[in-house]
């Protein structure tokens, strides 16, 4: 006895900046309306970040928030890990500056894969439980997306929205994460990419003209196509390693990119829209943090409970891609 190792869900937080961004803020400089966003994206609004706030500032708020909601001291914590592309310095990483504001002794690491940062991030931390490497865990994904986006590119400037959102996962004898499936496909790089910034593109005077530190999508529609299948298929993959069948999910929470998305993935999994969270309309494309995001505003509107069996999903570029099965054994909703 005793000898079970689980890692289970122990709190959970999330944090919105407070200033909102409606779709008409975006008539004045680009040629789109409300209309055309909402239709396309099921988007309304989006929060962005003020000056001087961080992706740190926002990731250490909603882990303080999911601390709290555990009962659990920042002094438990084993090891922070921080899912973002958006991070407040090349180096260090987001986590140690998380690790800073927590005032902790933890390891702290970044994970990068883009919109599947949380899928991964919760994968690692799973692994980091079960191995025996850490007793508990924090997995924040977040973003600041505004400071990466050419918003003179209609494409792309009306999808992503700033925030965070962290869980806490503990080790347990009962299980909690049940399994993940993870996948990427680099031969469809440069689909969607920040193509400056980095060794290929070095930050210059011409890259900065060109926009090259921004969000670049120059084919939306393959995007879009491959953001369903994959989900979906991670998604099935995951279930049925797991032993389980779509009829058995109580509650669908997608990468929060696009309604129109997020639908189309349910559909294909035959699972009820009722048991599907679409959360975008308020808050955007978050990236990495739009399912802990979506997870929490779930969570405290009730629609998480004891025993159900939560299944996440993400896409993302890479192409990146992955899934995370729950059996939600706690918190209870406040």
């Amino acid at each position: 006895m005793g000898s079970e190792r689980y890692a289970t869900v122990a709190g959970l937080g999330s944090v919105l900046p407070e200033r909102v961004v409606s779709n008409e803020w975006f008539e004045s400089f680009i040629d789109t309306s409300d209309e055309w966003i909402r239709e396309r994206t099921g988007i309304r609004e989006r929060r962005f970040a003020p000056d001087g706030q961080t992706t740190s500032d926002l990731a250490t708020e909603a882990t303080r928030r999911a601390l709290q909601t555990a009962g659990i001291a920042p002094e438990q914590v084993d090891l922070l890990v921080c899912a973002s592309l958006t991070g407040d310095t090349p180096i260090p990483s987001t986590a140690v500056w998380m690790q800073r504001k927590l005032e902790i002794s933890a390891p702290a690491f970044d994970v990068n894969a883009a919109c599947a940062g949380f899928s991964y991030a919760m994968s690692a931390a799973t692994a980091f439980i079960e191995s025996g490497q850490a007793e508990t865990v924090v997995v924040a994904g977040a973003e600041i997306l505004s400071r990466v986006m050419n918003f003179q590119d209609r494409s792309t400037c009306v999808l992503f929205g700033d925030g965070a959102g962290a869980v806490v996962l503990r080790r347990s004898e009962e299980p909690g994460v049940l399994g993940s499936v993870l996948g990427a496909d680099g031969r469809a790089a440069e689909i969607l990419i920040i193509p400056g910034g980095g060794s290929a593109q070095p930050p210059t005077h011409e890259s900065l003209e060109a926009k090259g530190y921004t969000i670049h999508m120059p084919n939306g529609r393959e995007v879009f196509k491959r953001a369903v299948v994959e989900m979906a298929n991670a998604c099935r993959q995951l279930l049925e390693k797991s032993g389980f069948g779509p009829e058995d999910v109580d509650l669908l929470i997608p990468h929060q990119a696009n309604a129109r998305i997020m639908v189309a993935v349910a559909e294909r999994l035959k699972i009820p829209q009722e048991r599907a969270v679409v959360d975008v309309e308020s808050v955007g494309n978050t990236s990495a943090a739009s399912i802990p995001i979506a997870l929490d505003r779930a969570w405290r509107a009730g629609r998480v409970r004891t025993g159900d069996l939560v299944l996440l999903t993400s896409f993302g570029a890479g192409l990146a891609w992955g899934a995370n099965l729950v059996r939600w054994t706690g918190p209870d909703a406040p």
